[in-house]
Order: structure tokens, then C-alpha cells, then sequence
């Protein structure tokens, strides 16, 4: 007896994309990808200490949430270019969240975040197997910049308690400015010193380093592996510089010890109980981490010629996060500013990432003890430069010029951020984005449209100079026909007729109507009966081949008092007064009545 076990090998790449990238592996693409990793690697150390910072844990946590991470990314991720790891919004979200069940440096606090990036694993999985990534498109990209600038101010402003050498919290705009003043007599000036030092290089480093090594002759790849590793340079000076001195005797807060290990194994869950408190902050993070992710990787793909798959997005982030949280780290997606350095670095593959996870491991192992006497100044000064480039004010000049229902919902996203924290900030940008799409849906744009002169095409009467016929009227709806906006289209069409006693006919002209549901089906019908009691008949144009096939599955189309026509020349020949030509000519006797056309 055999057991016949057959593999589909495109199944098995879809889920696997390392099956299909990995079999074209080269040796330039592995030259390519190293130079990427290095890059990277110089740049991600320093951020993923300050975003474990930003977080409330451990730096340690930083380096272990970007090592397993990268490489199940790796596995089943499909962007060439995009870094996993810790990212400034997710991390303050994560402290958020993690901060209503538990006390920051507490045990319960590192299990929270472990069972947080579990949660988010787990939901972001289960969203990519059943190919749901589409629901990201329901996010408006106006609102989650809303958000993302909001939540930019925010996290800088929560580093400021480490610049100033202070204690305060909060995790609201108005508690952190409120906790800063009321400790701001307890100022640590060597502590301050070195914050606004480090803070004002690594802003000169981003903007005027790299012009300043090509006028001395050094090559652009060359330079901007340089600039990138500002940061270190950071860490460098002002480690040795308080270390040397001895500055934490004299008040500056340092990281101290850090394990020199691999990641350990850990264990997420605790209760079923802390899993019901932290589902709703999971949901949460999984939406932003994943839009964050996909428009980034969306991008960058671009840009090369190249597709990712949404829904293996999904699964791929969500084994990272998984791996997270069983290796102690918390919740991570892909990053802006890390995925632009690792595509302009030249990473050909994903490959890239695990060379960069090496390269942490490595770090993790041997150079822990180095950055014993890094000041904690220096990381919020890193979070402070790296947060300020997402605050992003001009839109909501592009909003305000282009759309005052968009600006209207950036605006709220803002101040409820600002004033309520990120969760209520994030929640309000879901329903705001919903909102918005429901609004503007529910009352379409309909125009009355009359026929150019000499052509067969149709615009707004409202906006050319067109030829109309008194017994006629056409009414083109712009939108696709559901329960939101039936009534608004009803609505518009019985108060139209109502007006003018002439009409006899009225042709709705449907090119953009891509569904009509059940609700809208019914308002038809109404519209039908309604018109028929008035001795108006209803006619259909230019109705696409799936909404068709639907009508056809009710009564509709049989209790319809006029016709459907192909297209609206065609009605306007039978009903109306043109030629092929769209000159004047007698109707040829069109139905005036549902019982003539009956």
C-alpha cells in the first residue's frame, strides 16, 4: 500500500516565494544584496534600540524583534526590497496598548508585548489565507497621513523627557506637555547637552552630510554609506564621551547592561484573559502596520517593474510578527525610511533582509557590551529625527484645496490623535475612512445629459451646449447603485419629473454603475411603479454585461414600463428627435405610455 501525496508546485510558491526568488539566485545578486545588508544593518542597530526604547522594553528587545522577524519575512514575503522590524508608530502603539495592563519594567509588561505581537501575527495570517488584503483599500490615504503626522508629533514629544533628563509620561499631547512642565525644574543639563547635541548632528547628517563627502571627492555609493551610518557616529561619541567621564554618576540615564545573546525562546501567551484586553490594540496595530507596510512595498515595487501580492503580504508579516513573539521581541511590520535605504542600496531580493538579520545576530552576540554607556538622550534624539520626517502638515493644505470632506476627516484624525492618544486616533481614522466613503457614495454625482450636436456622445446640460427634447430626459448616475445612495437617486428622479409636466420619458443612463444590491433594486422598482402611475415610462442605456445579468435574475426587467437600450444614441433615436447623424427628425412613434410599450 502507497500513500500518494501530490504537490502543486505554484501552490507551493505562492505561500513560499523563496522557492520562486531563491531558484534564480546569482552571485551578482548576492554581491548586491550583502552591500544592501551592511548598509542596513549600520542603520537598523541604533533604531531598533531606540524603537525598544520608545516601546517601554528593554533595548535588547529592539535587536531580537529585527533578527527572526526578517528572516520568516524573508521566507514568505514577497517585496524585494522592503525591512521588517520595529517601526516608530507601532511601537508607540505598542507602549500604548501594552500600558493599560501592566507596569513598564515589569514582566507582565514583556509578556503583554509579547502576546500583543502574537495577536497581531496571528490576525494578519488569518487575513492573508483567506485573502482579505483588500480591506486596507477601505483606509483612506488622507487619514492615515492624518494619523501617521499626529502620531509623529506625539512620539517626539514623548522623547523629550530623555532629552531633558527628566521623568514625565503620558500618552496624550496635552498629559505630555502638562508632565514636561511640571518636572521641568528637575533638568539634567549634562543630560540636555548631550540630547540637543546629538539631535542637532544627526539632522545636519540628513541634510548636509552627503553634499558635504561628495565635494571632497567620495563617490555617491560610498557617501551615502557614510551618511547612513550617522546615527553610529551618534552612539560612538557619546558613549565613549559618557563613559569616559563617567557621566552616569553625575544623572545622565544610560541602556547599562544588555544580554550578549541570540534571541531566546519565549512564550506569548498568559491568559486568556490579557488576550481579550489586548485584541482590540492588536487589531489595531495589524490595520497601520499593514498599510504602512503595503504602500511602502507597493512603491518601491514600482519603481523595478515588480508586483507584490497583498494577501502574502499578509501572511508574511504575520509569520514576523508570530516569530516575534516567540523570540522576545514585539509587533513589527515593514519601514519607511529603512526600505527606501535598503532599495537605493541596491537589495535585488529579500535575501538582503536575512543578510541583515546576520549581520544583528552578530551584533547581538559580540557588541551588547559596547553600548553600555550609551546615554538614552542619544536614542530619543535618533526617534526625534527619524519621527519628524512622517509629520507631514501639507496635507492638509492639499485636502483643504481639493476636498473640505477629506480635510474635515484629516483634521479630526489630527486632533483626536493629539488630544486622545493613538488608539482612539487609529479608531477614528477606520471609521473616518468608512464614513467618508459612505458619504460620499450616498449622494452621487447625477447630471442630466443632452446629446452634443453632430456627435453621438452625451454630457451634463449644465456644462456644454447640448440638444435636449422636451418628452425626454436623461439622467446619468455616476456611481454604483446599493442601499446608501437608493433613496438619494429616487429621490432626485421623482422630484425631476415632478417639475415638468412634459416629460414622458426618462432614460437612466448607467456606463458607471457597476452593482445595483438588493436595496437599490428595490428603488428601481419603486421608481418604475411611480413614473407608470404618472404616465412616464423608464428606460435603461449603456447597462454593463454583469449588472445586466443580474437584473435578468428578478422581475424587474419584465415589469419595466420602457425598454433597455445598448447605448444612449439608440434611446435618443427611438424616443427622441435625431438622426445617425444626430441631426433633427421625427420620432418614429415611440411608446407615449406603460401600455403602449407593454
Amino acid at each position: 500500500m502507497s500513500l500518494n501525496v501530490s504537490f502543486n508546485p505554484r501552490l507551493l510558491k505562492r505561500y513560499l516565494p523563496i522557492l520562486d526568488w531563491g531558484s534564480k539566485y546569482n552571485r551578482q545578486a548576492f554581491a548586491n544584496d550583502g552591500i544592501a545588508a551592511i548598509i542596513v544593518t549600520i542603520m537598523l542597530i541604533p533604531q531598533s534600540l531606540a524603537y525598544a526604547l520608545l516601546a517601554g522594553l528593554p533595548p535588547e528587545a529592539g535587536l531580537y524583534a529585527s533578527i527572526v522577524p526578517i528572516m520568516l519575512y524573508t521566507v514568505f514575503g514577497t517585496s524585494r526590497a522592503l525591512a521588517v522590524g520595529p517601526v516608530a508608530v507601532v511601537s508607540l502603539m505598542t507602549a500604548a496598548a501594552v500600558g493599560q495592563v501592566a507596569d513598564q519594567g515589569t514582566a507582565g509588561y514583556a509578556t503583554a508585548a509579547l502576546t500583543l505581537a502574537f495577536l497581531s501575527g496571528a490576525m494578519l495570517m488569518a487575513l492573508g489565507l483567506f485573502r482579505l488584503g483588500f480591506l486596507a483599500n477601505f483606509l483612506s490615504h488622507p487619514v492615515i497621513a492624518g494619523f501617521i503626522t499626529a502620531s509623529g508629533i506625539l512620539i517626539a514629544a514623548s522623547q523629550l523627557k530623555h532629552i531633558l533628563g527628566i521623568d514625565a509620561g503620558g500618552h496624550t499631547l496635552v498629559h505630555l506637555i502638562e508632565s514636561l512642565w511640571v518636572h521641568l525644574g528637575q533638568i539634567n543639563w549634562i543630560t540636555l547637552v548631550i540630547g540637543v547635541s546629538a539631535t542637532a548632528f544627526l539632522f545636519w547628517v540628513r541634510k548636509g552630510l552627503k553634499p558635504l563627502l561628495k565635494k571632497a571627492g567620495l563617490g555617491p555609493r560610498l557617501a551615502d554609506v557614510v551618511t547612513k551610518a550617522g546615527p553610529v557616529a551618534a552612539v560612538v561619541v557619546t558613549t565613549l564621551v559618557t563613559g569616559v567621564f563617567h557621566l552616569d554618576g553625575q544623572g545622565v540615564k544610560i541602556v547599562g547592561a544588555v544580554p550578549q545573546s541570540l534571541p531566546p525562546f519565549t512564550w506569548p501567551v498568559s491568559s486568556l484573559a490579557l488576550m481579550q484586553q489586548l485584541f482590540v490594540p492588536a487589531l489595531l496595530i495589524s490595520i497601520i502596520g499593514f498599510v504602512e507596510s503595503i504602500s511602502v512595498a507597493q512603491t518601491l515595487a514600482a519603481k523595478k517593474r515588480q508586483r507584490v501580492n497583498p494577501d502574502q503580504e499578509l501572511i508574511g508579516l504575520g509569520a514576523a510578527n508570530i516569530g516575534a513573539a516567540f523570540t522576545g521581541g514585539f509587533p513589527v511590520t515593514g519601514g519607511f525610511s529603512r526600505s527606501v535605504v535598503n532599495f537605493d542600496a541596491g537589495a535585488e531580493t529579500p535575501a538582503a533582509g536575512a543578510f541583515t538579520a546576520l549581520g544583528l545576530g552578530i551584533a547581538a552576540l559580540f557588541l551588547t557590551p559596547l553600548i553600555y554607556f550609551l546615554p538614552k538622550a542619544t536614542l530619543a534624539a535618533t526617534i526625534i529625527v527619524a519621527v519628524l520626517s512622517l509629520v507631514d502638515f501639507k496635507i492638509l493644505k492639499t485636502t483643504w484645496d481639493y476636498s473640505k470632506a477629506d480635510f474635515t476627516a484629516v483634521l479630526a484624525t489630527i486632533i483626536l490623535t493629539l488630544l486622545s492618544g493613538v488608539e482612539v486616533g487609529v479608531s477614528a481614522g477606520v471609521i473616518l475612512s468608512i464614513a467618508l466613503h459612505l458619504y460620499k457614495t450616498s449622494k452621487p454625482h447625477i447630471a442630466e445629459v443632452g446629446l452634443v450636436p453632430g456627435t453621438q456622445h452625451f454630457r451634463n446640460v449644465l456644462r456644454h451646449e447640448v440638444r435636449t427634447t422636451p418628452e425626454l430626459v436623461t439622467i446619468r448616475v455616476d456611481e454604483s447603485l446599493y442601499f446608501a445612495n437608493a433613496r438619494f437617486l429616487e429621490d432626485y428622479i421623482l422630484d425631476r419629473v415632478a417639475e415638468d409636466q412634459a416629460i414622458k420619458h426618462v432614460v437612466l443612463m448607467c456606463p458607471a454603475v457597476n452593482e445595483i444590491d438588493t436595496s437599490a433594486l428595490e428603488a428601481l422598482e419603486e421608481i418604475n411603479r411611480r413614473l407608470a402611475d404618472n404616465g412616464i415610462l423608464l428606460h435603461l442605456s449603456e447597462v454593463k454585461g454583469p449588472v445586466m445579468d443580474r437584473l435578468q435574475k428578478s422581475h424587474f426587467l419584465h415589469d419595466l414600463s420602457g425598454q433597455v437600450f445598448l447605448h444612449q444614441f439608440a434611446a435618443m433615436k427611438a424616443l427622441g428627435d435625431v438622426t445617425d447623424e444626430g441631426h433633427t427628425t421625427p420620432p418614429e412613434n415611440p411608446p407615449t405610455s406603460p401600455e403602449e410599450a407593454a
